[in-house]
């Protein structure tokens, strides 16, 4: 990891896992806003842009949900990308009263150049690991984030 601290965490700090992965998300979003800056981006909106990508074109609701904000700072994320050219809405086939979001020709080759500075920088953050620790970190955290 970098920038270390001159504090060290009390032991019962370094112990708790709450803690520890508050810690290391909080580094990894400063890791991942600092790559995504480039491109117009923080992590909360490539998450965004990322899930509007999917061929499943989710509505705002579903996006609040599953990133676990407020819909109302979804609607904020939304109408940046929007502003950018990245995303539009569209009425839901399914329900006329939501929107889903989908992302523009511009949204998706932003995405794929975004995405690539993000592995990077997630390299570079994580390269104290090993292949195989990067791999088994990523199943834990897809696990205690389902």
């Amino acid at each position: 990891m970098t920038d270390a601290s001159p504090l060290e965490p009390a032991e019962s700090l370094s112990d708790d896992l709450s803690f520890l992965l508050a810690r290391a998300s909080a580094l990894a979003n400063a890791a991942g806003n600092a790559a995504l800056a480039p491109f117009g981006l923080k992590v909360r909106s490539y998450s965004v842009l990322a899930l509007a990508a999917e061929r499943s074109h989710p509505s705002q609701r579903e996006i609040a949900e599953f990133l676990r904000l407020d819909p109302s700072q979804v609607v904020a994320l939304v109408d940046d990308l929007q502003k950018q050219g990245l995303v539009v809405r569209e009425p839901d086939p399914a329900d006329r009263r939501a929107n889903v979001i989908a992302t523009t020709d511009d949204g998706v080759r932003l995405l794929a150049e975004a995405r690539a500075a993000l592995r990077s920088a997630e390299r570079e953050q994580h390269s104290g690991l090993t292949e195989q620790d990067r791999v088994t970190l990523g199943a834990l955290l897809r696990t205690v984030a389902d």
